[in-house]
């Protein structure tokens, strides 16, 4: 059992509901996930407020898919594998790609592989990335500016992951298929 309440839009506290009420109108349900983060009125706001940004950011929606799913397999978070796995393939990221990322191997598409292989050096190394691996990002057509909106969307599935891994929600039975279990340490 989990000290963790998964609440409703009805039963969150004050401060939280318009957040589940926003994750509501643009997902047509709340994800187990924010219902259970929902408890911090700060962690649900910060999380809402940090990935509007990055989905406003100049990186394509497959794109973040790819940093999304790529930062969930690296911090070993469950419930973030599943539901970035499907909407990875949403998105239009190839099947091969998403089984390649859940596997922690980089992407076919080489702009999907410089994004996903940043992503996971980023969090591997504590953000001390070095001149050359920067620099393959940018050989793969992306700006240094860009460099900086993919530390902003590892900033932002680091609130997802941790928070999964701390308050473990259920999964959710649309995202069950793409079940995915971390390996032992």
């Amino acid at each position: 059992m989990s000290i963790y309440t998964q609440y409703t839009i009805e039963s969150a506290p004050a401060q939280s509901q318009p957040a589940l009420q926003q994750l509501q109108q643009t997902f047509g349900m709340i994800p187990n996930i924010a219902a259970k983060m929902a408890a911090s009125p700060v962690l649900i706001s910060g999380f809402l407020s940090v990935f509007q940004r990055v989905h406003s950011s100049s990186l394509t929606e497959p794109q973040i898919q790819t940093l999304l799913l790529t930062n969930a397999v690296t911090n070993a978070s469950e419930w973030p594998v599943a539901f970035h796995t499907a909407l990875a393939l949403k998105e239009g990221v190839s099947p091969a790609d998403v089984e390649a990322m859940r596997h922690g191997r980089a992407p076919t598409d080489a702009q999907l592989a410089a994004l996903s292989m940043l992503a996971r050096t980023l969090i591997e190394k504590r953000g001390r990335i070095c001149g050359e691996d920067q620099q393959r990002f940018l050989d793969a057509g992306f700006s240094a500016e860009q460099t900086l909106e993919v530390i902003a969307v590892v900033a932002a599935s680091t609130i997802t992951n941790y928070a999964a891994s701390v308050t473990h929600p259920a999964l959710e039975a649309q995202f069950e298929q793409y079940a995915w279990r971390a390996r032992a340490a």
